[in-house]
């Protein structure tokens, strides 16, 4: 965990996946840190899976091992979590409210913006960025999290013998890890985008940091043990045979790697999507065509792409997207595709629109022009609430 301060209490690092549980202790040396101690621990099999905690004695008996075999005394731990339980959100709230007022005015909040009820989550926030000048409004990031997955790590570190001290959510920890390792990057290296791949067991998490802040995050179902499973089928191998050629990096000389989906380009990224002050300033068109332009224009020329759009402007902010301002936008990107791709490609390239997309206005906004698919967010951990999107949109189909 990063970073320390020399009057701070000692802290452990764990990380618990669905193969092992890692433990690492820094101290910090003048302007570098230094590992005091460090151990990993492998962990019975389906005890976690998908990063959800489903065995707390088997997790709790595997972190004490690995403290045990780190030799470390300090008993204070900071964990993550993450997964499709954990949501965080940057909304817009009245500046000037004291903490006590604005802790209240959240709870009243988070009903719209998490699809869970409230007595089951988790909720804590943060002021991200304080208010412009002869503006009413702040911006604040919110973050909730099943309370189940937060109590199970708690629970299973308790079990360890470890006391949690910290609680947070990867994409953080990851932004804070980032701010670390960036000051060590040689010089003239670029720190504007960064983009962050964290391969695990059966999944990897792929992040795109701008300014040092997660833009964009997505998980993957695709990890080194899908790999390792290729090398058996393509050599005959066993499986431990296939884990010991790829670790060891002796696999046969005929092995070529295989790129698994397509490269993209990217530069720096301006911004994000426009925001409510930038969208009332008539800058939305600009902005948007700036993003695309800067992440496509090496891009060779493919109609498999996909374009995803969001308003952001609208989350937070109390103001509705209606379907003629989706098809507006989506209209405008097909423009810029166009201007890039050429008319045909343009056409065939799917856009998809991901403003509180729910099963009342899913057919609305499929009857538009340009909307060729959802980005379902919130309504898609609904079960009930995502298949009648789904019947919704086939219906038109139909």
């Amino acid at each position: 965990m990063f970073p320390f301060s020399r009057k701070s209490a000692p802290i452990l690092g764990i990380d618990i996946s669905e193969t092992a549980v890692k433990l690492l202790e820094l101290s910090q040396r003048g302007s570098n840190y230094q590992v005091e101690s460090y151990a990993v621990e492998p962990i019975a099999p389906n005890s976690v899976t998908e990063k959800t905690i489903n065995d707390i004695d088997q997790v709790g008996e595997t972190i004490a091992s690995v403290v045990e075999k780190s030799g470390t005394k300090t008993k204070n731990a900071a964990v993550c979590v993450a997964g499709s339980s954990v949501i965080t959100k940057v909304i817009n709230m009245p500046s000037g409210l004291s903490d006590d007022d604005m802790e209240v005015q959240i709870q009243i909040e988070a009903d719209q913006h998490i699809p869970f009820p409230l007595d089951q989550v988790s909720i804590d926030f943060e002021v991200v960025e304080e208010p412009e000048e002869d503006s009413e409004n702040v911006k604040v990031l919110l973050a909730a999290a099943r309370s189940e997955i937060v109590d199970n790590c708690v629970a299973s570190l308790d079990l360890g013998g470890l006391k949690a001290k910290v609680v947070d959510i990867e994409a953080f920890t990851i932004e804070n890890s980032i701010e670390w390792i960036s000051k060590k990057f040689p010089s003239g290296v670029s720190k504007d985008v960064i983009a962050v791949a964290d391969i695990g067991s059966r999944s990897t998490t792929f992040s795109v940091l701008e300014d040092l802040k997660v833009v964009y995050s997505r998980d993957e179902a695709f990890g080194g043990v899908q790999l390792t499973e290729e090398i058996q089928r393509r050599y005959g191998m066993s499986f431990e045979e296939a884990a010991i050629a790829k670790k060891a990096g002796s696999l046969p000389e005929d092995y070529e790697p295989v790129a698994a989906g397509a490269i993209g380009y990217m530069g720096k990224i301006d911004s994000l999507p426009e925001d409510l002050a930038e969208r009332e300033q008539g800058r939305a068109n600009q902005i948007i065509e700036t993003q695309l332009t800067t992440c496509l224009q090496n891009l060779p020329t493919q109609s498999d792409l996909v374009v995803a759009y969001e308003p952001v402007w609208a989350i937070g902010t109390g103001i509705p997207s209606t379907s003629q301002m989706a098809q507006e936008m989506m209209s405008h990107i097909r423009i810029i595709l166009e201007s890039i791709f050429g008319t045909n490609t343009a056409n065939e390239i799917a856009l998809l629109y991901g403003g509180s997309v729910n099963p009342n206005n899913i057919s609305e906004l499929l009857s538009e022009k340009d909307i060729n698919g959802a980005l379902v967010g919130g309504a898609s951990l609904n079960p009930k609430s995502f298949i009648e999107i789904v019947q919704e949109s086939a219906k038109l189909q139909a």
